[in-house]
């Protein structure tokens, strides 16, 4: 008699420089928004009797996290570019499958397993690729925005560029209600990305949910078992 015995097997999935960008982008990402939800509505209101710049301060937390922002998504980009070791590119194959595509689709109406071939799935890299995109996006006109205020040192060199892009995009007011509302995009995306993966994870038994921590993602290998 034989019985079939599930075992798993481990693959590294991230490096760690891809996860310690990964964190650094999520808490780049969480900053930006509470300051840049209080840089739209400022309700603290300094005390009269000391020098505290209160709007000052969250404003330049907000510029710290989003230069911060702007070198991961650098750094990012040129990791999926030209690292050697990057599972990521493996995703592009099932992006343009329309068979991966399906076996996606089946997977999330609990009819079958997502196809692994990469670190993604043609959904989640489609969703990663715009993400990235609104990522640039958002560093741009953060830029734009930042070239506002400031007039020498990086914004005078970029000034040329940004002073273009805000004429071609209608104006500041124009740059700010875009800038405003993609960050909508991201917190919509930051909690549908954290419940897909704690759901993903417990669905299928593999070791998505932590792979960000431990770099290792696990998937299920069939053995025959004689007794």
């Amino acid at each position: 008699m034989s019985t079939q015995e599930v075992l798993y097997k481990r693959e590294r999935v991230f490096s760690s420089v891809i996860r310690v960008c990964h964190w650094l982008r999520a808490l780049a990402i969480t900053a930006l928004a509470i300051t840049g939800f209080y840089i739209a509505w400022p309700f603290l209101v300094a005390p009269e009797s000391t020098n505290v710049l209160v709007n000052g301060w969250i404003r330049f937390a907000h510029e710290v996290f989003g230069f911060m922002l702007v070198a991961i998504t650098m750094a990012r980009a040129y990791l999926f570019l030209f690292s050697r070791s990057n599972i990521e590119r493996r995703s592009v194959k099932d992006i343009v499958s329309t068979k991966s595509w399906v076996q996606q689709i089946k997977a999330y109406l609990w009819m079958g397993k997502p196809p692994h071939h990469g670190a993604y799935g043609p959904l989640q890299l489609a969703v990663y690729a715009t993400i990235s995109m609104l990522a640039i996006f958002m560093c741009v006109t953060g830029l734009m925005l930042y070239d506002n205020v400031y007039h020498g040192g990086l914004a005078a060199f970029l000034l040329p560029v940004t002073d273009q892009l805000t004429t071609w995009m209608g104006g500041l007011a124009n740059v700010r209600l875009l800038h405003h509302y993609v960050t909508w995009v991201f917190i919509v995306f930051v909690l549908s990305h954290i419940y897909l993966v704690i759901w993903t994870g417990i669905r299928f038994r593999n070791g998505t949910a932590d792979s960000i921590l431990s770099g290792y993602d696990y998937t299920s290998v069939t053995k025959e078992k004689s007794e």
